[in-house]
């Protein structure tokens, strides 16, 4: 990179939110309610599944990663959004945008490839139930996940270095309360076809690619639970999908949200509005989807509480 363009990108300002002071105390103490809740949730979700031998199967062994992921997803962006608000400052460095875009895009990657992974375990289990354990093993449960995080990382490395190598303008306001990696590139002064390329290859890849996977496994899914006699085993075979079903539709439609938003309108705060639904609400509301909705896991909360109080 050019010498002369170090000073012009030592840092980015972040906006999204509204400037009035009377407000900002309510969006601080917002913001850090809903960022505890998705902690605190998805850590339970964690401990209750490791604590009870009877979640010890691939479904919630895959759960218990999602819940990590989302740990890591909202805490790439909600505590520097915090650390502004209540320092009045909307600046972040250039490195710590390039971190923060990389470990925002590993993140999202990776709840997405979990939430394809937990849709071909629900496929086994339903269309071919007698060949579940031998199908769904040990080995290649830890080998779905270790693909996953290694498809996560070798991408939101390469979308890193690419972004590297762009140089910017002088007007470095991001309209987002985070480094989001489209945002970044629209600032940049040098040619950004190799990343917009690259962006529309990866969403094809890492987005629509499991997607398709999902709605195939879905489909072979609901034909296998039409064909049961029984209405009792079909609610069962079904209930068995339902909140994976449901965080599925959650985060595919806040994460379309954002884009059709940000592309449909240039006002900063609609954007920011549109990326909380992303960010924030799906990781804390994936928690009470699965714990609401399965016996096994508030069984297991309940018993993991009791035995600590």
């Amino acid at each position: 990179m050019e010498p002369q363009n170090d000073t012009r990108i030592s840092e980015f300002f972040l906006l999204g939110f509204s400037d009035a002071p009377a407000l900002q105390p309510l969006i601080f103490g917002l913001f850090l309610s809903m960022y505890l809740i998705s902690v605190f949730g998805n850590l339970l979700i964690i401990l209750a599944v490791n604590s009870d031998s009877h979640l010890h199967t691939p479904m919630y062994f895959f759960l218990s990663n999602l819940s990590f992921v989302d740990i890591c997803f909202t805490s790439t962006t909600i505590p520097k959004m915090l650390w502004n608000i209540q320092t009045q400052s909307k600046v972040i460095t250039y490195e710590g945008c390039i971190t923060q875009m990389y470990f925002f895009v590993l993140f999202a990657v990776l709840d997405d490839l979990l939430l394809t992974v937990m849709a071909y375990d629900r496929f086994v289990a339903i269309c071919h139930p007698l060949h579940y354990t031998v199908i769904m093993n040990p080995w290649l449960c830890g080998v779905l996940v270790l693909v996953s995080w290694i498809m996560g990382v070798l991408n939101s490395l390469l979308q890193s270095l690419i972004v590297l190598d762009l140089t910017f303008c002088e007007d470095l306001e991001i309209p987002q309360f985070f480094c989001e990696l489209n945002q970044v590139i629209q600032l940049a002064c040098s040619d950004t076809f190799l990343n917009n390329m690259m962006i529309y290859f990866t969403s094809l890849l890492l987005a629509i690619g499991p997607l398709a996977g999902i709605l195939y496994s879905y489909y072979k899914i609901i034909s296998s639970i039409y064909r049961i006699a029984s209405t009792q085993e079909k609610y069962k075979a079904f209930s068995t999908c339902a909140s994976h079903l449901l965080v599925v539709s959650l985060f595919y439609c806040t994460s379309l949200g954002v884009y059709l938003g940000s592309a449909g309108t240039h006002s900063s705060h609609s954007s920011a509005t549109a990326s909380v639904m992303y960010t924030v609400v799906t990781p804390m509301l994936n928690p009470f989807v699965y714990s609401l909705r399965n016996k096994d896991i508030k069984r297991a909360l309940k018993a993991f509480i009791g035995q600590q109080l």
